[in-house]
């Protein structure tokens, strides 16, 4: 799972695998999105779902400590 192979509604693609989680937060909430909730993910990984209120869902997984976004995407 990489950064770099989905395009989120609103923000720059990624040219990067992962980004720091606080550089992806940044660009989400400047771009509108809200956090909508959080759940435990597989390997210990951190799932986070983000809504917009014209823009798809997005869900994004975090590392275990929530340091690093490992992916993020629009769920089909």
């Amino acid at each position: 799972m990489t950064l770099d192979k989905h395009q989120i509604d609103g923000i720059p693609a990624f040219k990067r695998r992962t980004v720091p989680a606080l550089e992806f937060e940044t660009l989400m909430t400047d771009a509108g999105y809200v956090r909508a909730g959080s759940s435990q993910g597989q390997l210990e990984r951190i799932k986070v779902w983000w809504q917009h209120s014209t823009y798809r869902r997005v869900e994004a997984i975090y590392s275990p400590d929530k340091a690093v976004v490992i992916t993020a995407y629009h769920p089909s």
